[in-house]
């Protein structure tokens, strides 16, 4: 059963471009439309991510695809006080039993699609699946409001998984520790720290509400992850990435180490630059610069007295 899967998914996904496919037979990016054409024949498991609202009503319950399974964001997340934090392999072991993931059986993300911000919880949640074990994996481009759009049907049919028997165990082939990111800023390894956040996050001049303080990680470059998208901000504009890749020397690197406040944003740089780049050796720092800030280490463009004095008049007037 399992061969005849991957053999309709390989003959599926024929059409779909090159840079998207990564020689992969199936995602990291699929089309609304071209899901649709395949969901019969391939049966992926459909993890529908969405938290929010539509119309007055919990996403999921105001409509999803058929056969979707309800698998929360909040699940893949930490604590309020370090969002970023990794939950424990029993913790995702658990979950991922109930939603019926398994290592082998092609597995498609819906989010809602509403801008770049909202594609982060996607790519998070790949960048989990992956480092569990997943190796057939797609996110929706443009969420389940592409599917909408294209006029595809939808439910409000609750739909529940056979529960799997899979033991996650996280790879740390693409997760960077503190303790990793600490010997790059040391000296005592290589490596490009990318910053995924807005230029004012980087520069000091704002900084997330659980963090210690403002600032970016020693040494570090930033690449606002918003800079991926088309113009329309639902949607990876695949054509783009291998000149900004190539643009910005992300090649060669003995690795890069995308970070944010709480790996979110982050979880976006580390997809297309992964996944859609060919980019080899890049890392996911999941607890960024909130569990970084909050653990003392050092930083720059912490802002110093006098930066902060002028910050405060200024947001009186």
């Amino acid at each position: 059963m399992k061969n005849m899967i991957f053999a309709a998914v390989t003959a599926a996904f024929m059409a779909v471009p090159a840079l998207a496919q990564q020689d992969q037979g199936f995602g990291p990016l699929i089309a609304a439309e071209e899901l649709a054409e395949v969901k019969d024949s391939v049966e992926p498991l459909i993890l529908d991510i969405r938290m929010g609202e539509v119309d007055g009503k919990p996403a999921y319950e105001a409509g999803h695809i058929e056969g979707a399974v309800f698998a929360p964001y909040r699940m893949f997340r930490g604590p309020d006080e370090n969002p970023g934090q990794l939950p424990s392999n029993e913790e995702l072991t658990q979950n991922f039993r109930l939603w019926g993931v398994e290592q082998d059986r092609p597995t498609v993300i819906v989010h809602q699609g509403n801008d770049e911000t909202d594609f982060g919880g996607a790519a998070r949640v790949y960048w989990t699946l992956k480092s569990a074990g997943v190796s057939e994996i797609a996110i929706i481009n443009g969420g389940m409001n592409a599917w909408v759009k294209a006029g595809l049907p939808t439910t409000t049919e609750a739909y529940t998984e056979f529960p799997s028997d899979i033991t996650v165990e996280i790879s740390d082939q693409w997760l960077a520790t503190q303790e990793e990111i600490l010997a790059i800023v040391e000296g005592q390894d290589t490596g490009l720290l990318l910053d995924s956040r807005p230029e004012a996050f980087w520069t000091g001049d704002a900084a997330h509400a659980a963090a210690a303080r403002p600032g970016t990680l020693p040494q570090s470059q930033y690449f606002t992850h918003s800079r991926w998208f088309s113009d329309d901000p639902s949607l990876i504009d695949v054509a783009a990435v291998t000149r900004l890749v190539e643009e910005n020397g992300y090649t060669g690197q003995d690795q890069l180490v995308s970070f944010c406040n709480t790996g979110h944003w982050a979880a976006t740089n580390w997809f297309v630059l992964s996944e859609l780049g060919g980019v080899e050796n890049v890392k996911l720092y999941p607890e960024s610069m909130v569990g970084w800030s909050n653990a003392g280490l050092p930083m720059d463009n912490v802002p110093g007295p006098l930066k902060n004095l002028w910050k405060q008049v200024t947001s009186i007037f």
